[in-house]
C-alpha cells in the first residue's frame, strides 16, 4: 500500500502520540507499505514553529524533520506544478493551503491519505485512519 502521511500524522507517530490510531499504527509498522512525507509537511511545520503555532521537542525543526524521515524510512514527495494546480479544482470544503496540497497530491499519485482529519473524507481520495 502507498499512503501519504498528513502533518499530524508524522508528528503523532514521531512523538508516540496516543491520538494515533490502531489502524494507521499498524499501516506505519508494516515494511511493506511505501510511506511518503510531503515537502508540503515540511514547510508546514517549519512554519508553524517559527510563528509559535507548534512546539516540537527539538532545537532544529529542520534537522528533527530530516532525521524522522530517515529513521522511519519514509519517502520524500516534492511539490510539484501539477499538485499546486490541481488545488483549484478541489472544492472548498477545506481551506487550509497545508492540507489541500496534500489531497491535491495523493489524488494526483494514487495515494491513501493517512490523517485523522475528517473533511478529507469530502475529496475524491482514499482517507486511512
Amino acid at each position: 500500500m502507498k499512503v501519504l502521511l498528513d502533518t499530524h500524522t508524522f508528528l503523532w507517530w514521531v512523538g508516540d502520540d496516543s491520538r494515533l490510531s490502531p489502524r494507521a499504527r499498524k499501516i506505519l509498522s508494516d515494511n511493506a507499505n511505501e510511506t511518503f512525507f510531503s515537502a508540503a509537511s515540511g514547510w508546514e511545520i517549519a512554519i508553524k514553529t517559527a510563528i509559535g503555532r507548534l512546539k516540537i521537542s527539538a532545537d532544529n525543526p529542520a534537522a528533527f524533520v530530516l532525521e524522522q524521515v530517515a529513521v522511519n524510512g519514509f519517502e520524500v514527495l516534492p511539490i510539484h506544478l501539477a499538485h499546486a494546480l490541481k488545488t483549484y479544482s478541489l472544492p472548498n470544503y477545506h481551506r487550509d493551503p497545508f492540507d489541500r496540497i496534500l489531497i491535491a497530491q495523493a489524488s494526483l499519485e494514487g495515494l491513501g491519505l493517512l490523517s485523522a482529519d475528517r473533511r478529507f473524507n469530502h475529496y475524491p481520495v482514499r482517507v486511512l485512519w
